[in-house]
């Protein structure tokens, strides 16, 4: 017996079809865009050219010679996650070409999320990450209901202590210290460890004379924690001014989602502030805002195109180019450097 599959277009569909081989038959496993099993077809004369001939063909007057038949079985015949659906032109591509370009769509430049680790291997120079203050881990000030239980579960799976990561590293060389938030702890929220930790990973680029980068994806501030947590809002945003009075530089990139508490304090304060494609980024949310003022928003309202096009951005950066575009600015912000900015 012998397995083989490929992937067909049809009508603007694709199927996925997966060929079963043996002595006195043929049978096709058919899944649909949705990498859901569409069905199962057996032939027993004409063989496979004919069989699928048969099956993409719009015929309506011939009369078919097998049936289709759905089946759960077939589900477990493809590996997960080995095909993955743009959520925004629906193209289906294998996952592993898609990680490969960064998460970026093939098609259509759509950003899928990445988290902490992800940006760490695609954003710095192999081997040049440190991490700092690690171990730094959330109490449960207000005793909040199972609140220690859900942060615990949430390392379990991330693999991570607290919604940020920080430490130093460098860009083609240019030493910097950074703050990644990862949306897929907590939702990427600020508790008191969060505004903690990017407050020290301020004052250590301060203390190194070199610059701060931070990646920000967050639901905003964390409800668990209650005032605590909109402290950090304030804590932040006195170390940024400190660092920037010595002469620092800050840059914030701001990923989907950017919001609440956090678009509203550090995420905002970068000496530029950039965002990737299609990033929602806002305060309140949109339903909120068109109940109060009693008007309908535009439909690109909070997001990246948007906020550019008032002015709130200094540039949309496709994730394919910043390692370029940050390079070409830390080498500008060394003494003696010269610019080399070529914005879209």
């Amino acid at each position: 017996m012998i397995w083989a599959f490929l992937l067909i277009k049809w009508s603007d569909q694709f199927f996925e079809v997966r060929f079963e081989l043996s002595l006195f038959k043929e049978r096709l496993l058919i899944y649909d865009d949705k990498n859901l099993p569409y069905g199962m077809i057996f032939s027993n004369e004409g063989g496979l050219d004919k069989l699928l001939k048969d099956l993409f063909t719009k015929n309506t007057n011939k009369k078919k010679k097998y049936a289709t038949i759905p089946t759960e079985a077939a589900k477990s015949d493809v590996p997960e996650g080995i095909m993955t659906k743009c959520p925004s032109c629906k193209t289906i591509m294998y996952t592993k070409e898609l990680n490969k370009n960064l998460k970026v769509c093939l098609q259509c430049n759509y950003h899928f999320a990445m988290n902490a680790k992800e940006r760490i291997i695609s954003f710095l120079d192999e081997g040049s990450f440190e991490e700092i203050n690690e171990n730094m881990v959330s109490e449960n000030p207000l005793n909040f209901p199972n609140y220690l239980e859900k942060v615990e579960k949430d390392r379990q799976k991330t693999k991570i202590n607290e919604a940020v990561v920080t430490g130093c590293g460098s860009v083609n060389g240019n030493r910097i210290a950074l703050a990644i938030m990862d949306s897929t702890f907590r939702m990427g929220s600020m508790g008191s460890v969060v505004g903690e930790k990017i407050t020290r990973a301020i004052e250590k680029a301060d203390e190194l004379s070199i610059p701060f980068i931070i990646f920000t994806a967050s639901g905003g501030a964390r409800m668990q924690e209650g005032v605590l947590s909109l402290m950090q809002m304030a804590k932040t945003s006195v170390a940024l001014k400190r660092f920037s009075d010595n002469g620092g530089l800050i840059i914030s990139i701001m990923t989907h989602p950017t919001t609440g508490g956090v678009s509203a304090s550090f995420a905002s304060l970068g000496d530029y502030n950039f965002a990737e494609p299609g990033a929602l980024i806002g305060f309140a949310g949109r339903r909120v805002i068109e109940q109060s003022i009693r008007e309908e928003l535009p439909e690109d309202f909070q997001t990246a195109e948007f906020l550019l096009k008032h002015g709130q951005l200094d540039a949309i950066l496709s994730r394919l180019d910043l390692v370029e575009k940050i390079t070409n600015l830390l080498e500008i912000h060394q003494p003696g450097g010269e610019l080399e900015w070529q914005g879209n």
